[in-house]
């Protein structure tokens, strides 16, 4: 059997060589976006500097709710650089949230998911909206803990329900986080195989029976991220996960996250039919 090379199946900065000018166009799209977008910009979710969220609005009170989670390995990336994923969305009568986090190594993965779970409290106390948390790479992992965390067991709960977060659709997502460990990445996640275990939702327990988990990867992404969805769409599903394994055909790690922006793609309607329930 030949060794996985991991840091060419997950380091996507180095494989994909537009990735700078793809980021640069990201951002540029974003700034124009938050500068004419109708939108409460930087609400706080906690007292620290980046936990805050963009909520752009739809137009209509009753609008369903996406929360947009970026992604950059945990240590990149930014609300303001990713509000371009929010356009095409509120257009199609959709309210976007797009939070930023705390970046490693600042602070844990653990860390990290403890502050998408406080902002998504504070975004139902705010909205008393049940998200569909959509999310890219990082954002995919988190979006998979979002949806298997007991809302009923979280301190600062407020009142939300116990099933708070029911759909998730996961873009390109880890799950697994161990192969990373022996990545360059790692210098900044500084990930031993305890705390990589520990914040792998592969290896949590699953979310109840009917919750909805969608698991993207773009077609000419690596092998590695394709063995990732598919293993956590099996496994969830085996426990009466509603989970689907969706390959987006023409695209890689990056333009995937395009897809959001096009009214008609295979993954611009798939989030859309999942914010009109089952």
């Amino acid at each position: 059997m030949t060794a996985i090379d991991h840091e060419a199946e997950y380091n996507n900065r180095i494989r994909i060589a537009e990735f700078g000018a793809i980021v640069a166009r990201w951002a540029a799209e974003s700034a124009a976006h938050r500068g004419r977008a109708p939108a409460a910009l930087d609400q706080p979710y906690g007292p620290a500097e980046r936990q805050r969220y963009d909520l752009f609005h739809a137009g209509a009170p009753g609008a369903p709710l996406v929360v947009f989670i970026h992604g950059g390995y945990w240590q990149l990336g930014s609300r303001q650089d990713t509000a371009f994923a929010a356009r095409a969305l509120t257009a199609a009568g959709i309210d976007v949230a797009i939070p930023s986090y705390s970046l490693c190594p600042a602070v844990t993965i653990g860390d990290i998911i403890a502050e998408l779970r406080r902002c998504v409290i504070a975004l139902w106390a705010a909205t008393g909206k049940r998200p569909v948390v959509v999310g890219h790479s990082a954002g995919g992992h988190l979006t998979a803990a979002l949806l298997a965390t007991d809302w009923s067991a979280q301190p600062d709960a407020r009142g939300a329900p116990a099933d708070l977060v029911r759909t998730g659709l996961a873009i390109s997502g880890v799950f697994e986080l161990a192969p990373l460990i022996p990545t360059t990445m790692n210098a900044r996640l500084r990930l031993d195989p305890e705390a990589a275990a520990t914040a792998s939702p592969l290896f949590w327990p699953p979310p109840p029976p009917g919750r909805t988990l969608v698991a993207a990867v773009g077609e000419h992404e690596t092998g590695e991220f394709h063995r990732q969805s598919r293993a956590i769409v099996e496994r969830w599903a085996r426990a009466g996960v509603v989970a689907e394994y969706l390959s987006i055909a023409g695209v890689h790690h990056f333009t995937i996250v395009d897809e959001l922006t096009r009214p008609g793609s295979a993954l611009f309607d798939r989030v859309v039919a999942l914010t009109r329930g089952p």
